[in-house]
């Protein structure tokens, strides 16, 4: 049976711009969606009123059982505003996971001039604090919440 690790929900301080209205997708919940493997649109997660995101971010996603379960809502709200399923990802990439710093957060951290995060400090995170740091060394996150989040994790001061 597929479990992984229990994750706690909770919301960054450096979503604190989006948290109450939950306008964004807060890495609780896409930490979520990628352990189901489903992919959510912005647009489609715009549709769903508060008490839908809010239940994104508190249902559980860690047995197999909890994992079908969540992508099975998951599908159902996006069937109910849009008579669509979301997409699945073909693969997930759970660079979070090594027990190396990944090479795209060493690389977004150099390129914000932040200090050069070591393999222990890495490990000393917990999974959502690394999810965290990889989903926003990729395109298509604002850039900003990267140094924040270290600030935030105890890695670096202001960078």
């Amino acid at each position: 049976m597929n479990t992984i690790t229990a994750i706690e929900t909770r919301f960054f301080a450096f979503e604190s711009d989006f948290v109450d209205s939950l306008r964004c997708i807060p890495m609780i919940v896409r930490y979520k969606l990628d352990t189901c493997r489903v992919k959510l649109q912005l647009a489609d997660w715009a549709r769903l009123n508060y008490h839908e995101k809010d239940e994104l971010a508190e249902l559980p996603c860690h047995s197999q059982e909890e994992i079908d379960a969540y992508a099975d809502f998951v599908h159902a709200l996006v069937w109910k505003y849009t008579s669509t399923v979301p997409s699945l990802l073909k693969t997930l990439d759970a660079a979070w996971v090594h027990t190396q710093v990944p090479a795209e957060v060493r690389e977004k951290a150099q390129e914000w001039n932040c200090p050069v995060i070591s393999a222990h400090q890495w490990m000393q995170l917990d999974v959502l604090e690394r999810f965290a740091l990889v989903k926003l060394s990729r395109s298509g996150h604002e850039g900003r919440n990267f140094p924040r989040a270290l600030a935030e994790f105890g890695l670096a001061a202001a960078c």
